[in-house]
């Protein structure tokens, strides 16, 4: 019981640091900043972190894993590199971590 209450702790306290942390870079993105961006690319991998179980990396960015995902033919990596193809043409394919999650083939 202690550890199951204090993994809940652990749990209850990165997210108010992650919600700090979003915060404080929606501010430097409406004043101009970069500083936002490594922001982002760590909430895409806390995302993956929290989606993958033991297969993927916490480094790893959903987007590399959808790439890597869309390459083997997997449905879920096809429709979401398609959808991001949209808004940004061959995102998964440049943003596949070759060093990070499962191998790239």
């Amino acid at each position: 019981m202690k550890r199951y209450c204090a993994r809940i702790g652990l749990l209850i306290g990165s997210m108010m640091m992650a919600l700090a942390g979003n915060l404080i870079a929606l501010g430097a993105a409406i004043v101009g900043s970069n500083r936002a961006w490594p922001v982002a690319v760590a909430n895409d991998q806390a995302l993956n972190a929290a989606l993958v179980g033991r297969a993927g990396s916490e480094d790893e960015t959903v987007s590399s894993r959808a790439g890597k995902a869309a390459r083997k033919g997997k449905r879920w990596g096809c429709l979401l590199c398609r959808l991001l193809d949209k808004i940004d043409p061959g995102h998964c394919a440049r943003n596949i971590e070759r060093d990070e999650g499962e191998p790239a083939d």
